[in-house]
């Protein structure tokens, strides 16, 4: 039943992913599985054939509703790491207020792709993942419901552990949780925005609007931010702007100190790995022109932006949070891969994290909006599912 999230896949993947399991959610979370392959991803068939896949599963007790308000702890084990967080559902004003802060931007096409998702299925099939400050209380409660037997554990293909606690009566957790000022969206910018957008236009169309309503509310999982282990996003571009692979290093050379490598993952604060033609490269920015007061100039994405993206390479976007940085950039024979179009014309290519070049696995990624940072273990779909 549990299934990868529908953006971590294209669509051969997923109908790959899928074959011969007619329970996945995948056939919920991308149910352009089921249509022929030359079907519009925006169809409206699209939409409704992901109705259709959860009213089946719903019908056929695949899915079972809930008799009684609850909160579920999710913990997540990847290499022998784990996380435990908070599954319940948060309110679209403390997203509009800001009270769920973001640090992405979004792409219309996918805010509206994920909106009419929400409002065809009248619900939200996929959790927001977000994090916040660790609290005493809050993590002692976790830990006591979490030494009891989970109401389900397995391990995924990929070798990620899920396990999953009810938490019900869940009203002491709910007032620990109380003393949390905000959270933060670390995976599900547009699932969020989508929720946002869903919920007013549920609004809007319901004159007796109350605020109880279940529109009101979307789907989340609240990890401390103590657990989480952050990974770079990297960036593999086109071209060189025209320059050499001997100029661009020499343009590097004016950041700070510049130096062969065999190591694409950066060491330190203020440096970042190149990957050229021949080989890595890190590049360690003179420290003396980084404001350290600067809490969004000095993070390494923004360092990366302002002084070698923009100005050396011409390619114009915004990256404004966190995470070690290391990229690629080479000439148009290596970069074979769709990317997305930048404000400039030109593309950047956005890469998740990777031990090698980047290149190896970019070839298969799609359009993504801009990112800096990458979260892993994923959260699995169809664990959970909020109606609205």
């Amino acid at each position: 039943m549990a299934a990868v999230p529908y953006d971590v896949v294209n669509r051969e993947e997923a109908a790959a992913l899928a074959a011969g399991n007619p329970q996945s959610f995948l056939h919920v979370g991308r149910p352009d599985i089921d249509l022929p392959a030359d079907t519009d991803p925006y169809d409206a068939r699209v939409y409704a054939q992901g109705r259709a896949a959860l009213d089946a599963f719903l019908a056929d007790g695949t899915l079972v509703r809930d008799g009684e308000p609850a909160l579920y702890l999710y913990r997540l084990v990847m290499d022998g790491r784990q996380q435990v967080g908070i599954v319940g559902c948060v309110h679209v004003d403390d997203y509009e207020h800001d009270l769920i802060r973001k640090h992405e931007k979004t792409r219309k096409d996918k805010e509206d792709d994920r909106t009419r998702h929400v409002l065809t299925l009248s619900a939200h099939a996929e959790p927001v993942f977000l994090a916040y400050r660790p609290v005493a209380a809050v993590d002692a409660l976790v830990a006591a419901a979490t030494s009891a037997a989970p109401l389900y554990d397995f391990t995924a293909p990929d070798g990620v552990r899920h396990s999953l606690w009810k938490v019900a009566p869940a009203d002491a957790l709910v007032r620990a949780f109380a003393a949390v000022p905000l959270s933060y969206v670390a995976d599900g910018h547009h699932r969020s925005a989508s929720a946002w957008r869903a919920g007013k236009e549920r609004r809007a169309a319901n004159p007796q609007h109350t605020g109880d309503e279940e529109y009101n509310w979307f789907l989340a999982v609240l990890f401390p931010s103590d657990q989480l282990h952050i990974l770079p996003y990297n960036r593999l571009v086109k071209d060189l702007n025209g320059l050499t692979p001997e100029q661009f290093r020499a343009k590097l050379g004016g950041l700070g100190r510049v130096e062969r490598t065999t190591d694409p993952v950066p060491p330190v604060a203020g440096s970042f790995c190149v990957y050229l033609p021949g080989g890595w490269w890190r590049v360690t920015i003179d420290p003396a022109t980084i404001d350290a007061r600067d809490p969004i100039g000095s993070l390494d994405v923004s360092l990366l932006q302002e002084r070698v993206l923009t100005p050396l390479l011409g390619v114009a976007t915004r990256a404004p949070t966190s995470g070690s940085t290391s990229w690629e950039a080479s000439g148009a024979r290596r970069a074979r891969a769709p990317g997305g179009q930048r404000r400039d014309g030109r593309r950047l290519l956005d890469a998740p994290h990777d031990d090698g070049p980047a290149a190896r696995r970019v070839r298969r990624r799609r359009d993504h909006a801009p990112k800096s940072t990458w979260f892993e273990p994923k959260l699995r779909s169809g664990l959970l599912v909020h109606e609205m």
